[in-house]
């Protein structure tokens, strides 16, 4: 399984991006998707999930609920993050994740780790 992640950019506080990841390798449907970041210093954190299906459930960490959206295009082998109400605090390397069990992602250790694509947030 290859991911590619890509989106990430230079926005002011308050701004909008939205991040994709296509994924490569093997079938994608049987995949549950995640997106992690990384601020410089700090630990990988969990972003936010979404279930193999599309239109599937998804799971937000508690500081980008309500801001960020996770989507997935099953036609497309693509997940999606888009990035609202962008906050100083979100800057760091964002990176795509997959696995076949969901409880991996949650827990912070998925399978597959795509490269990571920066995102800086400037106020």
């Amino acid at each position: 399984v290859q991911l590619q992640a890509s989106g990430g950019g230079l926005v002011q506080a308050g701004g909008s991006l939205r991040l994709s990841c296509v994924f490569s390798g093997d079938t994608f449907i049987p995949y549950h998707m995640g997106w992690f970041r990384q601020a410089a210093g700090k630990d990988r954190e969990f972003v936010a999930a979404i279930s193999r299906r599309s239109g599937g459930s998804t799971k937000y960490a508690d500081s980008v609920k309500g801001r960020f959206t996770v989507s997935r295009d099953n036609a497309g082998d693509t997940v999606y993050l888009q990035m609202n109400s962008l906050k100083p605090e979100d800057t760091a390397v964002y990176y795509c994740a997959a696995d076949q069990t969901l409880h991996y992602i949650l827990i912070n250790s998925p399978g597959y780790w795509g490269q990571g694509t920066q995102v800086t947030v400037s106020s």
